[in-house]
């Protein structure tokens, strides 16, 4: 992601702290749209966000504050916050797939590197390049990360953690077996 294009006019980010179940999250903003979400400490926290950033609690913050609670209450919210994303075309098409991933379900690496290969009109995609992607997204259980499992419904691979990724999943009574 472009750091500037996740600023607003003035150039500045915007971030809201949220107290989960699970422990703190961060939330970034351009002043309009959401553009992180990360699990306080877990892995690539805020590596998009630029060196000076201001707390403040905008609209988009309290949207995505109600998607919280709804996911968090056992729920799945009928609703997606405004998202900005800017990325490579290949991440951008492995977060597009995760997007269509329902609550309480899950997809392996590997069926996400088929999806891909059948879009792309080539035989075969690597499912570790898929793991990179997954493993970089910036908007953690908005586009669900967390609901990508390896073969057989091994949990492999979380950047909050495979113990947040094991609740998470309980949580919404997910089958992970293949």
């Amino acid at each position: 992601m472009a750091r500037d294009e996740l600023q607003d006019r003035n150039g500045m980010t915007y971030t809201y702290h949220y107290q989960s179940p699970l422990g703190g999250i961060t939330l970034a903003s351009n002043g309009t749209n959401l553009t992180g979400l990360w699990f306080d400490g877990q892995k690539y926290f805020g590596d998009i966000l630029p060196k000076e950033y201001e707390e403040k609690n905008l609209p988009i913050f309290q949207q995505t504050t109600r998607w919280l609670d709804i996911y968090f209450s056992g729920k799945s919210p009928d609703f997606t916050p405004s998202l900005f994303i800017e990325t490579t075309p290949f991440r951008k098409a492995v977060w597009e797939i995760m997007l269509t991933i329902p609550y309480g379900q899950t997809m392996t690496y590997g069926e996400i590197a088929s999806r891909i290969a059948k879009q792309r009109g080539i035989s075969t995609m690597s499912a570790q390049a898929v793991g990179g992607a997954v493993g970089h997204n910036p908007i953690s259980l908005i586009i669900p990360c967390h609901r990508v499992v390896g073969k057989n419904g091994s949990l492999t691979g979380y950047a909050g953690g495979i113990d947040k990724k094991e609740k998470l999943l309980a949580m919404e009574q997910a089958n992970s077996e293949k």
